[in-house]
């Protein structure tokens, strides 16, 4: 049943979302849709530590609990957030996670109202609503289920809150890397670095303006490109985005963005700018909306029966990687069109 508050009441809200940076954009419509629904309310989101850099782009999260989950110590970091919990008496928590062992720490808060998905038995019971999970759609989508009870209001995309550049025309934004992160995991999910050099030389050659753009993650594959293509052809943005709202500033000021399946994707898509994706062995439906603002680049001749597998049927991708088997041409001739 939809929740009977006032909204002049102020109320105490807890989000939890373990995850990366994509993750917490991708759960930022339902936390815009919740405080609209109460504008007094005060936010409180829990993420990990790697994560944090979420609160540069946003204005509507007025404090944060850390719990590195990822590490050795989990359950003594989850413990140490019950303690925090409790400490800070919410009215409501909404928790992303579809683990069991969710509603079990959802009803150890002691919060009034818990909201997550069902996992069974234990979820239907412990929790307030235990919301059916549904991954065939946009992620973001997935998210926003979890408030349905809590507001009407439907935020459908990610907002992000930051002062935007004009818009040089006729530049293409490139952002190669993904997380090392991903890499050191085995999840391969862009082309490889000499691929980004004749992607960037080639969109030169047909006229664009091309900005190239990284963080510390990205260093090897910006090295690549700098030894392989003239300077004379492009930009080089690297290292000079000291943070992420930077970042969002400087891709803001993009005609178009050409990126891998990371963070900046997300960042691009809450800022609306066209952009251009590589897609892998992620599945582009649910991590991109379905609208002409957002472009996926496929390898459309790919075989593999496994295919979109990452995450959803194994957690590391193959050797062969022939869904990542994308010609240069093929992607520029989808960016310049």
């Amino acid at each position: 049943m939809f929740l009977q508050y006032k909204n002049y009441m102020k109320k105490k809200i807890l989000f939890i979302n373990f995850g990366g940076l994509g993750d917490e954009i991708l759960f930022l419509p339902s936390i815009i849709s919740v405080k609209k629904e109460f504008p007094e309310s005060e936010i409180t989101l829990a993420l990990e530590p790697r994560s944090k850099g979420i609160m540069s782009l946003t204005n509507i999260i007025d404090n944060t609990l850390f719990a590195d989950i990822k590490g050795k110590s989990k359950y003594w970091e989850l413990l140490k957030l019950l303690f925090k919990i409790w400490t800070k008496r919410f009215d409501i928590v909404v928790s992303s996670g579809s683990n069991k062992f969710i509603s079990i720490f959802l009803f150890l808060t002691f919060i009034p109202k818990r909201y997550g998905y069902d996992s069974g038995k234990f979820s239907e019971i412990l929790l307030t609503k235990a919301v059916k999970l549904n991954k065939n759609q946009y992620a973001a989508k997935m998210y926003h289920d979890l408030v349905r009870d809590i507001t009407k209001i439907n935020t459908e995309l990610p907002e992000i809150n930051i002062e935007r550049r004009e818009v040089e025309p006729n530049t293409v934004l490139i952002h190669p890397g993904v997380s090392l992160l991903s890499v050191k995991k085995n999840m391969i999910k862009t082309i490889p670095a000499d691929k980004w050099a004749e992607v960037v030389e080639k969109l030169a050659d047909s006229g664009k303006k091309v900005i190239l753009a990284g963080g510390p993650d990205d260093r090897e594959t910006i090295e690549t490109i700098v030894k392989s293509v003239p300077a004379e052809k492009y930009t080089n943005m690297f290292g000079q985005t000291k943070n992420l709202k930077e970042l969002a500033e400087l891709i803001s000021s993009a005609e178009k963005f050409l990126c891998s399946d990371s963070a900046p994707l997300h960042i691009a898509v809450a800022l609306g700018v066209k952009t251009y994706v590589i897609f892998g062995s992620t599945d582009d439906k649910k991590l991109i909306p379905q609208n002409e603002k957002v472009v996926p680049i496929k390898n459309e001749n790919c075989k593999c029966p496994l295919r979109p597998c990452l995450w959803e049927k194994r957690q590391t991708t193959c050797e062969t990687l022939d869904c990542l088997k994308i010609s240069a041409d093929e992607i520029v001739s989808v960016v310049v069109k």
